[in-house]
């Protein structure tokens, strides 16, 4: 799979927004400035961009308690993600959805989910949607390893592959199901092995290699689109952070995540090849660390600087008028 420079570069930056917005978002909540849970993805990066940059705008998603990454990456503005996670009112939902429940249905996202496994359903309907519209749309489900095990995860790939619903099941097997450890929790050995079960395709990737990552997605995308049906991707990444911010994970050592850190960093590894490409150089990845933490300040400030909403306006928009 030929990619051009410019995409690797864009690849690059987006994977580098993600994180330095993930880490802002840890010092706002330790600065006690989020209400609230706290999910971050940091290590994940490789997973959720490569998978996002196969697909279209007008394609769907639909993401997960640990959702900050797949909304960025399908494209979504930071500052208006600052003031829903603050419960502000430019937030994306007026801030009454906070960190775990944001929307762009303009961009395809069509929001995070607090429930574990509770985007299947959701993207099941997504799926049907485009098949009644006769569109080529895509509708892609992240979820994790721990979701995997719930029963919505066996109604919705089986339905999808039935139907042969456009839809991508990529799993963010990040090691952990909460404190649980996946090699212990996942009869069959991995989440993509059980896609035999219902007839479709299933890969395993190396997730913390954004290139690996598109590849197989990409292909995966392909066969949705064409009408040929479902597929589950398991991309193999890591969580640096605990399940929620403020877990102490005793469930696991420091030299554990250290050693990941160093050696399998999805951004590292990534800056490492476009240079040893000569894509970029040294000076240039240091000037795009700068300036989107330039950007990611003022996006936070953004969502600092915006207005509370009103009590009068807790029950707005909660329903349609019939």
């Amino acid at each position: 799979m030929k990619i051009s420079t410019d995409k690797k570069i864009s690849l690059l930056k987006k994977m580098v927004l993600i994180r330095v917005f993930e880490e802002k978002t840890e010092a706002l909540y330790h600065q006690e400035l989020i209400p609230g849970f706290v999910h971050l993805s940091i290590g994940q990066e490789a997973s959720t961009v490569g998978s996002c940059a196969a697909l279209r705008p007008d394609d769907y998603i639909i993401s997960t308690h640990r959702g900050h990454a797949h909304i960025l990456a399908k494209g979504a503005e930071p500052k208006y993600m600052f003031a829903e996670c603050f419960g502000k009112t430019t937030g994306y939902c007026k801030g009454k959805g906070g960190s775990m429940h944001i929307a762009d249905f303009s961009k395809g996202i069509l929001g995070a989910n607090g429930v574990v496994g509770g985007g299947f359903p959701i993207m099941t309907g997504a799926g049907f949607s485009i098949k009644l519209r006769n569109t080529d749309q895509v509708g892609m489900v992240f979820f994790g390893d721990g979701a995997s095990n719930r029963g919505t995860f066996h109604e919705a790939v089986n339905m999808a592959a039935v139907f042969k619903l456009p839809i991508v099941f990529v799993c963010e097997n990040n090691q952990w199901a909460s404190t649980s450890p996946a090699e212990k929790m996942v009869a069959g050995g991995s989440v993509a092995n059980r896609a035999h079960a219902y007839g479709i395709p299933g890969f395993i990737t190396d997730g913390s290699n954004v290139l690996k990552v598109l590849e197989a997605v990409q292909e995966a995308v392909e066969r949705a689109r064409s009408g040929r049906g479902p597929t589950i991707v398991e991309n193999e990444t890591f969580r640096y952070k605990g399940h929620f911010e403020g877990d102490r994970q005793k469930y696991r050592t420091q030299d554990e995540i250290q050693h990941y850190r160093m050696h399998r960093d999805p951004i590292d590894r990534f800056q490492t090849v476009l240079i040893e490409e000569g894509v970029l150089t040294k000076k240039a990845v240091a000037a795009i660390w700068a300036e989107t933490k330039t950007f990611i300040d003022e996006a936070a400030q953004y969502g600092l600087d915006s207005p509370l909403p009103k009590p009068e306006d807790a029950l707005k928009d909660l329903f349609t008028n019939p």
